[in-house]
């Protein structure tokens, strides 16, 4: 293979894969909701599967985007930004949930993706992470905005699992007191919670690992080769 650096080429190491470190702690999760109504379905979606993560183990951290500021319109230094940077870097964990607002991913929900870099520092705030997706709908049943969020997770990175949350009709699954009613979402929303957390777990010291990447290496390489000239 002519093509190939070899220094920079690492054949799989079984062993490694099998045997990371296994961390005490619980499952580190953060999670996002798209939108500042007051009573948002996004939101209590969102409180709901924080119930089910906390049953299953997990510790939560659910991001209140109430006065994050736009892209571009501020600095990364704003109060916000730096609450919701720190928090990612916390996480081993994202669960992003969003209404759907004309096909898509709500603003308010997009922004807050917007503000998690790809790389801060040498480190990077999201890759490596797993991730679930879970969306609210006004009207019929719809797979855009968990779609568009699929494809998001893969640029910034992350291991999102399989499984997928899109609730229906959202104002009838709620009761007065904004708890979920038994239905087959409800039961969805558990089936997604359940799998995060085991990925989650199965990835746990290894996701440094996995995303590690040939390329890189060869960049990494031929940086330090500029630097000290050799």
């Amino acid at each position: 293979m002519p093509a190939l650096d070899e220094t920079a080429f690492h054949p799989v190491d079984p062993e490694r894969l099998f045997t990371g470190n296994r961390i005490a702690h619980p499952p580190r999760v953060l999670m996002l909701y798209g939108s500042l109504r007051e009573r948002s379905y996004s939101r209590l979606l969102t409180e709901e599967a924080a119930r089910l993560l906390a049953a299953f183990g997990a510790e939560v951290r659910i991001f209140d985007p109430h006065g994050l500021p736009l892209v571009g319109s501020t600095d990364e230094n704003h109060p916000k930004v730096q609450e919701l940077r720190s928090a990612s870097i916390w996480s081993e964990a994202h669960v992003w949930c969003s209404p759907e607002r004309h096909g898509a991913m709500s603003s308010v929900l997009k922004t807050q993706i917007d503000w998690l870099p790809l790389s801060a520092g040498g480190v990077r705030p999201t890759q490596g992470r797993t991730l679930a997706l879970m969306q609210v709908c006004g009207g019929s049943q719809s797979f855009n905005t968990v779609n568009q969020m699929r494809i998001l997770g893969r640029w910034m990175r992350m291991f999102t699992i399989p499984n997928q949350s899109s609730v229906a009709k959202a104002y009838e699954e709620f009761d007065d007191s904004g708890r979920m009613k038994p239905s087959s979402y409800y039961r969805r929303v558990v089936d997604v919670m359940e799998e995060l957390v085991k990925f989650t777990l199965l990835l746990r010291g290894q996701s440094a690992y996995l995303t590690e990447r040939y390329s890189e290496r060869i960049e990494a390489a031929e940086k330090h080769a500029r630097q000290t000239g050799a």
